[in-house]
């Protein structure tokens, strides 16, 4: 079989798809992510690429699609990936249906485009950490993803399957986001998922990495909600967001 060759590569949604965890001060917004790296291989594909990034850190589902869904279709893109609910899902409250149901039109407004569309579903959030309690809904979503997907042909870039051998070296420390093996290895999952091919792989030859940062114990359980829980509810109460004042990285077409 041909791999597929992209030409113009959209990526939509908040911190998954922003890279918020995976830092790097060269890049727009101080961060790489697993779609700048998947990217990096699609241009090397062909001579004529161009990426755009439009996600923006801590966006719901609804601003997500009233912000990015017109600009990324604007663009023309024949690729397109969008993630967009997991901040609606770790609310206290969270109308499951209310997001597939908006989620099924944006889904098929971006494939009517003719572009292949790749839809994630969540992370699994297994038996422990902060939002174990919510595994049931993060299923009941992935569920939605999956109709949604099957309903109008989009790609499953299926995060909740996702079962790497050491998990918690995929996180950041705050617990929310992944750290650079774990943008790496949904880079890879993408990659794979539409059949491109690449060297990517999950090794950490040069050492470059670390140690993970996500401990586990009650201090660093402590410090965790300290630095992280703490100011997270506080936006949440306070109606502010880690996304005010941001923009997108890579709001129009462009080599990387």
């Amino acid at each position: 079989m041909t791999a597929p060759v992209f030409h113009r590569y959209v990526a939509i949604g908040d911190s998954f798809t922003e890279g918020v965890g995976d830092a790097d001060a060269s890049r727009p917004n101080g961060v790489r992510g697993w779609a700048d790296r998947v990217a990096e291989v699609l241009a090397t594909t062909t001579d004529d690429f161009g990426y755009a990034n439009l996600a923006v850190r801590g966006r719901t589902m609804a601003p997500i699609l009233a912000e990015q869904l017109e600009p990324a279709i604007a663009l023309e893109p024949d690729l397109i990936t969008v993630y967009a609910g997991g901040n609606d899902l770790i609310r206290p409250r969270c109308d499951v249906d209310a997001l597939g149901e908006v989620y099924d039109e944006a889904v098929a407004a971006l494939t009517a485009t003719g572009a292949v569309v790749g839809v994630f579903t969540a992370f699994d959030p297994g038996g422990g950490g902060p939002f174990a309690r919510l595994r049931g809904r993060f299923a009941v979503y992935n569920e939605r993803v999956r109709e949604i997907a099957e309903r109008h042909h989009a790609v499953v870039l299926d995060s909740w399957r996702m079962r790497p051998e050491h998990p918690e070296l995929m996180w950041s420390e705050d617990r929310l986001h992944l750290g650079p093996l774990g943008h790496r290895a949904v880079a890879i999952e993408v990659l794979d998922t539409l059949g491109v091919g690449h060297p990517l792989d999950l090794s950490d030859p040069t050492g470059s990495l670390g140690e993970t940062p996500f401990r586990a114990g009650r201090r660093a359980d402590l410090e965790w909600a300290v630095r992280h829980a703490a100011p997270w509810i506080k936006r949440r109460l306070t109606g502010r967001s880690s996304g005010d004042g941001v923009t997108a990285k890579r709001p129009a077409l462009e080599p990387i």
